[in-house]
């Protein structure tokens, strides 16, 4: 960071006196606080942050100053190589009001190298995460996740020793080895158990896996009875709340089966809770609008049946759909996986999680398996007229939202409104994100669709013109 970004940065901060997911502020003023281990690692396992020594939030962000700059930078090295992996901090000084001003910019690391932990803890207790503003200790889970994707750990090949191969429905599977074998003719060289092992059915002892499972058992959830789907339809807005009838749910049903039969289930629970109209085409036929494109809720159902975790910390997890009057979610245990992330999603083939199932859906033509599952979802709702998909990547869990209303236009008047009056005081993007109902760990949808145009035309100004992707950018409104 240069001397001229870093006071810019303090003066936004003096002037917002807060703290934001990306910037921590220290004291510091009677030396190096001895425990910055869990912004090191939060920072470090997040999308990186800054650390600002030399302000006192408490006492209304008053430049307090540090001493000594030589002995801070090494005692701030000392704790970065205490870390696993060791953090390499960019430190930046500078004169402020006559006092100096500290940071240290932490960069986010490779997911490859995920989690970064305190070594004096260990990985279980010493790997933080950044939420909002608050450095939080990772769940068990969420330190496996990482693991999970180093060490290219299947899940979806363990097996439960009671489980034989009996639990198979031979007619679907063996309708499977047909087609599998007329589309790949060199599998007929090899035996069925080989192509069943090759497909990820069936392990190397010739037990059930739990991807044959879910796709050609007679009864799938006998592996774990959660592995199925909630589905309910909401009489209120708001989960669980009761409506002036006193009742909570309109309809409620756990859906189980094979990987085809929840997603059939799923469509029909769906069709039979949402709203349909009739109109006669240009052909003259009579045809049905749904509240929601039919395409896209497919897809979205698909994804959470493929993608979600199927490891044992999520076992007793199913995947949630829930209707409500304005909207459908839909919830599946497992975030994002590996290099994932909400700016890439759909853009490129990713990291999957469950590449058998993938596979077995993709030569069952289930699914495309070609990453066009989020572009087809867009599209299908904007082509529908609907307000845009809403994707959302939580601590543990992957979130869909679908509106069965209109998006709101970029240029109507109250909606500007709002946003000039929000950016009168400066804010970061994720500020501005999270205000008005958006992910602000992953604002780019938000930005790009509201934002940036009023930026273009003049109305909203960049606090660093000359360099747009800096961290420290704010956006503000003036009169």
């Amino acid at each position: 960071m240069q001397k001229e970004e870093l006071i810019e940065l303090i003066n936004q901060i003096v002037n917002l006196k807060a703290e934001t997911n990306m910037i921590e502020i220290k004291k510091a003023k009677g030396g190096v606080p001895e425990n910055l281990y869990d912004t090191f690692s939060s920072f470090s396992n997040t999308s990186g942050g800054i650390i600002l020594f030399g302000i006192d939030e408490k006492n209304h962000y008053e430049v307090c100053g540090i001493s000594n700059p030589d002995l801070f930078q090494k005692k701030i090295t000392e704790q970065s190589l205490l870390m696993v992996p060791e953090v390499r901090p960019v430190i930046t000084f500078c004169e402020y009001q006559g006092k100096i001003v500290a940071c240290a910019e932490i960069p986010e690391i490779d997911v490859f190298l995920k989690p970064c932990y305190y070594s004096g803890k260990g990985k279980m207790k010493g790997s933080y995460i950044r939420v909002g503003d608050a450095d939080l200790p990772m769940t068990d889970y969420e330190i496996y996740s990482f693991d999970a994707f180093k060490y290219t750990i299947e899940d979806e090949l363990r097996f439960k020793d009671r489980i034989g191969k009996e639990i198979f429905n031979d007619i679907a599977l063996n309708a499977y080895l047909d087609k599998i074998v007329s589309l790949k003719p060199n599998l007929m060289n090899l035996d069925k158990d080989t192509i069943l092992k090759i497909n990820g059915i069936i392990d190397k002892d010739l037990n059930p896996t739990l991807c044959g499972i879910l796709n050609f058992s007679k009864y799938p959830q006998v592996f774990s009875p959660n592995l199925d789907i909630v589905a309910v339809r909401c009489s209120t807005d708001e989960y669980g709340l009761k409506n002036e009838d006193g009742v909570r749910f309109l309809d409620n049903k756990r859906l189980d089966g094979t990987l085809q039969e929840m997603l059939r289930l799923a469509l029909s629970f769906v069709m039979n809770n949402t709203k349909k109209a009739t109109r006669i085409n240009e052909n003259g036929m009579r045809e049905d609008i749904l509240e929601y494109p039919l395409i896209a809720v497919r897809e979205v159902i698909l994804n959470a049946l493929i993608h979600r975790d199927y490891s044992i910390h999520t076992e007793n997890e199913p995947i949630h759909i829930t209707l409500y009057d304005d909207r459908m979610e839909v919830i599946n245990p497992g975030g994002l996986y590996g290099r994932t992330t909400l700016e890439n999603l759909g853009k490129f083939h990713g990291d999957i999680r469950n590449p058998f199932i993938a596979s077995i859906l993709e030569n069952l033509e289930v699914s495309e398996n070609r990453s066009s599952g989020i572009p087809t979802i867009i599209s299908e709702m904007k082509k529908a007229g609907l307000k845009a998909p809403k994707f959302e990547n939580l601590r543990g869990y992957f979130k869909v939202t679908l509106y069965n209303f209109k998006e709101e236009e970029k240029t109507d008047d109250d909606f500007i409104m709002n946003i000039k009056n929000y950016c009168k005081v400066p804010r970061s993007k994720e500020e501005i994100a999270k205000h008005f109902g958006y992910d602000e760990k992953h604002p780019a949808y938000f930005i790009n669709a509201y934002v940036l145009p009023l930026i273009e035309k003049g109305i909203l100004s960049l606090s660093l013109p000359n360099r747009p992707k800096s961290k420290n950018q704010r956006i503000f409104y003036q009169e």
